[in-house]
């Protein structure tokens, strides 16, 4: 295996050696732009053929990926996109960035990462890496990919190699990129740890750390999200008590961060939104049940989570019962439905549900989000529309993406009543008196 290894090795270094990349969505694409700007060839795998047909004609529909990077790319040939497997018996390396969501009674959906490993499988050979980056439970590499890989009579640790690197796209994120983000890296064997740790040396510019097993590599991006998950479920909760108790909660938060140590600063909001933080706990949680453990604390967060949309909906129906008008029949103007500001990224937006609690109880929602001009939800489309058009037929006006690009001042000196979810009316000076905050 260390001839193997230092060959592959050598190649990685000397970057002749030919990179795939397997799912070209929020994580796989800009992970094959950052390879082949290294200086590596690369070909993307995806099933959909219109991303394969925008890869290869240059045109992005990422917004992590800089328009001019993937065009420059395509034109010097150092990266090309296809449906066809058989290219991987080309490649000496190949990352897997495949979704990895919840089913109907919210437990992991690894169709995606077992249909990615069968498609390699079949084109497997000797010395060549492969990494899993999607988000997973505790154990998935080695119980699930391995054994599928092993079944072409090749072994882990002696024919090829095989570790887990979880991938950490923030969507929108001004300073942390894929490319300067560290990197965790576990491989089943030394061997495949350090063969991996050296294709990221070779890629991107944040710290390479290296852990002792694929389990670990996978914990760690779960507590990760889990962290996050039960900072905000708290932050969710105190502001539902401040809401009660007639107390500000934005700027409880703000006094509470001036402390210099032991507090980090949770935003409450509509609801959880993005691919990783509502849903990784679950994953987590799933697991936990083959050891007959009980995650309480993570169960109590979600429940939490889970409720806020429906919360921000009854304060909306107060809101118009205070201004004598019923929530059935009322023209409810929502602002965004992204699930965080400046990104036109949807997955798993508590807007949407949201608009659905809305709807339920009669209400006209008129959707307003330049970064996402139209969207299907429940067999329903949905078109954006220019909120000042519309501002004055608006019962109320519901903020639950605080994009940047919004004249937050003009928006509520035209609105009737203003409920803000995400504080983006922070710096509006006047008509404070039509604001009411989550």
């Amino acid at each position: 295996m260390s001839q193997l290894r230092d060959m592959l090795i050598e190649k990685l270094e000397n970057k002749t050696a030919k990179l795939g990349v397997v799912g070209l969505g929020y994580v796989g694409l800009p992970l094959a732009v950052e390879k082949a700007k290294a200086g590596y060839e690369v070909i993307g795998f995806d099933v959909q053929d219109k991303k394969v047909e925008m890869v290869n004609e240059g045109h992005n529909y990422i917004g992590d990926v800089v328009d001019a990077d993937l065009k420059k790319i395509i034109d010097e040939g150092k990266l090309k996109a296809t449906t066809d497997f058989s290219f991987v018996a080309e490649v000496d390396a190949v990352s897997i960035a495949v979704p990895t969501p919840l089913d109907l009674y919210k437990q992991p959906d690894l169709s995606y990462v077992v249909s990615s490993a069968k498609s390699i499988a079949k084109y497997l050979h000797k010395g060549m890496l492969i990494v899993l980056e999607s988000t997973t439970y505790p154990g998935t590499t080695e119980e699930v990919l391995r054994p599928i890989l092993e079944e072409t009579g090749l072994k882990c640790g002696e024919d090829f190699f095989l570790a887990f690197s979880p991938e950490r796209v923030d969507p929108g994120n001004k300073q942390f990129k894929t490319k300067n983000t560290p990197k965790v890296v576990g491989g089943c064997t030394p061997d495949c740890t350090e063969v991996a740790a050296v294709l990221y040396k070779n890629v991107l510019e944040g710290e390479i750390h290296t852990v002792s097993s694929p389990a670990v590599a996978e914990m760690e991006k779960i507590l990760e999200n889990t962290f996050r998950n039960i900072n905000i479920a708290l932050v969710n909760e105190i502001a539902m008590l401040c809401n009660k108790m007639k107390i500000d909660v934005w700027e409880v938060i703000d006094a509470a961060k001036t402390k210099p140590y032991g507090f980090m600063p949770f935003y409450p909001g509509p609801g959880l939104g993005g691919h990783c933080i509502p849903l990784d706990p679950f994953y987590l949680e799933w697991k936990a049940k083959e050891y007959d453990f009980h995650t309480r604390l993570i169960e109590t967060s979600g429940d939490i989570n889970d409720r806020m949309p429906e919360f921000v909906v009854d304060n909306v129906m107060k809101l118009l019962n205070k201004d004598k008008k019923s929530m059935n029949g009322a023209k409810v103007l929502l602002m965004g439905v992204a699930y965080k500001n400046d990104i036109d990224d949807m997955r798993e937006s508590p807007a949407l549900k949201v608009i659905e609690h809305l709807e339920k109880h009669g209400a006209d929602v008129i959707i307003c989000d330049s970064y996402v001009p139209e969207f299907e939800h429940k067999n329903n489309k949905y078109y954006s529309v220019d909120w000042k058009e519309v501002i004055d037929e608006s019962d109320i006006v519901v903020i639950t993406t605080n994009h940047s690009n919004i004249d937050y001042e003009t928006l509520v000196e035209k609105a009737k009543i203003v409920y803000d979810t995400r504080n983006a009316t922070k710096e509006v000076k006047n008509n404070r008196e039509k604001i009411y905050k989550l």
